[in-house]
C-alpha cells in the first residue's frame, strides 16, 4: 500500500516530541527532505552542519509537529550572534545595520503597496538586512513573511550560510545594482571587477591584484561597512568653499534636516539615527582612513589621495548642479506656480518624498538627486568614468536643463 506523502509527513513530524535529543537533528532531516528538500540539502553542506549545529538551535525545539508550525523560530541577527557576537557587534555599527530604519523613514513610505515594503518584493526585499524590533518582527510573521527578519542571510544565503559566497562581490549585486544603488554595475565593469571576474575565471592568476567589494568595504571580515560620505553625501561640517556651502545648505534643507533659516529641524534626529549623513569631521575622517588603508594595500599613497579628492570634487560639482535645481522648484512654490503638497515642511521641495511627485518637474529634481547625482559621484569613486560621465554628470545637466525649461514654459503661462 502507498501512503500518501501529506499523510507521511503527518505522522513522521507528530512523532518527532517522542525522539531523543540526540534524534532530533536527524528527525527534521527526515521529515524535511520531502517538505522542503532544498533546505536540507543546502544544510547539509553547510558549515553548521559539519559542526553539528542542529535545526533547533536557531530555530527552537517547541515545533514537532504540523499543529505546531506557528511555535518554529525565525532567527534574527540576535540569534547568529548567539555564536558569532564579534560580527554581530560589528554589524550594528555599520549602514547595513539601518537599512530597515531608513527604509521605513521615508516620509511617502506608507503610500506604496505593502507587497513592496513588508512583502519584501521592493525596498524591502533588500532593505530588509536592517535590525527590527521585535514587534516588528511580530509583525511580519503576522503578515506571512516567512523571511527577511534574520539580516544576515541577506549575503550568507538560508541554508548554506556559506562564508566563501559571502567574500563574492556577486553577493552584493542583488541589491546594490539600478537606480540609486548601482555600485554592482560600476564595480563589475571597472578595472578593479574586470580583473576580479577575471581571477574567478582562472584567466588572472590567484596573486594578480584585483579587489572585490569586500576588499575595501568588509575589510578583514570586519562586518562594520561605513563608507565617508555616507548614502546621500552631505555632511557636516560646512566646507570653506563659500559656494560649496551654499549648495550643501539648500540640499539640506531640501532633504527637510535644516529649516529655512539653516537651522536643525526635527528631521535631523532621524538622519542621525540613520546614519544618512556625516556630522562630524572626525566621523568622517575615521571611514576614510578605513578606505585609505583599503587602497594602500595595492596603491601608493599619492595616488590614493588623488583618486578619492577627485571623487570629493565631483560631489562638490553635482552639488552645484543640484542646487541650482533646488532653487528653481522652491521658486515655483514661492511664486504659486506649483501647489505645495501639505506633507513638505517648509518652502523648499522635499527630496525625501519625492517617490510619488506630484508634477514633471518635481519628478526630475528627485531623478536628479537619487540617480544622476549618486551616480556621478559613486561613479567617481568606483573607478568607472563611463558613470561618472555619462549616466552621472552629463544626465544631471541635461536634467537641470529640463527642469530650467519647465521653469520657464510654467511662468510663460
Amino acid at each position: 500500500m502507498v501512503i500518501p506523502k501529506a499523510v507521511f509527513v503527518t505522522v513522521c513530524l507528530s512523532v518527532f516530541a517522542f525522539i531523543p535529543a540526540a534524534r532530533a537533528k536527524e528527525a527534521c532531516v527526515d521529515c524535511h527532505k520531502d517538505v522542503t528538500a532544498g533546505i536540507v540539502a543546502d544544510w547539509k553542506i553547510s558549515a553548521h552542519a559539519k559542526h553539528d549545529v542542529s535545526c533547533s538551535a536557531c530555530h527552537g525545539s517547541a515545533h514537532n509537529g504540523l499543529d505546531t508550525v506557528d511555535k518554529v523560530l525565525i532567527p534574527t541577527a540576535e540569534t547568529c550572534g548567539g555564536c558569532h557576537k564579534e560580527k554581530l557587534e560589528q554589524f550594528k555599527k555599520g549602514k547595513h545595520a539601518v537599512a530597515w530604519k531608513v527604509m521605513k523613514a521615508m516620509p511617502t513610505l506608507h503610500w506604496q503597496p505593502m507587497a513592496l515594503i513588508d512583502g519584501m518584493k521592493g525596498c524591502g526585499g533588500c532593505h530588509k538586512i536592517g535590525l527590527k524590533s521585535s514587534d516588528e518582527v511580530k509583525q511580519l510573521r503576522a503578515q506571512g513573511s516567512g523571511f527577511g527578519v534574520a539580516s544576515c542571510d541577506s549575503c550568507h544565503t538560508r541554508h548554506t550560510f556559506s562564508e566563501d559566497e559571502a567574500r563574492q562581490p556577486q553577493a552584493c549585486a542583488t541589491c546594490h545594482m539600478g537606480f540609486d544603488h548601482p555600485q554592482w554595475e560600476m564595480y563589475s565593469t571597472s578595472k578593479h571587477g574586470v580583473r576580479y571576474l577575471l581571477k574567478q575565471n582562472k584567466v588572472l592568476p590567484e596573486t594578480a591584484a584585483a579587489p572585490s567589494c569586500q576588499t575595501c568595504h568588509v575589510q578583514g571580515g570586519n562586518h562594520e561597512n561605513r563608507a565617508a560620505w555616507g548614502f546621500l553625501a552631505v555632511r557636516l561640517p560646512f566646507p570653506d568653499d563659500e559656494q560649496w556651502k551654499g549648495d550643501r545648505t539648500v540640499i539640506l534643507q531640501a532633504l527637510g534636516v535644516l529649516d529655512r533659516e539653516g537651522k536643525p529641524t526635527a528631521r535631523l534626529d532621524t538622519v542621525k539615527e540613520t546614519a544618512l549623513c556625516r556630522l562630524s569631521q572626525d566621523e568622517w575622517l575615521a571611514a576614510r582612513r578605513t578606505m585609505i588603508a583599503a587602497c594602500r594595500q595595492c596603491h601608493s599613497a599619492a595616488f590614493t589621495a588623488s583618486e578619492l579628492s577627485k571623487g570629493d570634487a565631483m560631489i562638490r560639482e553635482a552639488d552645484r548642479q543640484m542646487a541650482e535645481a533646488i532653487r528653481t522648484v522652491a521658486g515655483l512654490y514661492k511664486d504659486g506656480l506649483i501647489k505645495k503638497p501639505h506633507a513638505y515642511m517648509q518652502a523648499f521641495p522635499d527630496l525625501l518624498a519625492f517617490h510619488d511627485a506630484p508634477t514633471p518637474i518635481e519628478t526630475k529634481l528627485f531623478l536628479m538627486f537619487m540617480e544622476y547625482r549618486m551616480r556621478a559621484f559613486q561613479g567617481a569613486f568606483h573607478m568607472n568614468p563611463d558613470y561618472a560621465f555619462w549616466y552621472g554628470w552629463s544626465s544631471l545637466r541635461q536634467a537641470l536643463t529640463e527642469i530650467k525649461a519647465l521653469d520657464e514654459q510654467m511662468r510663460r503661462k
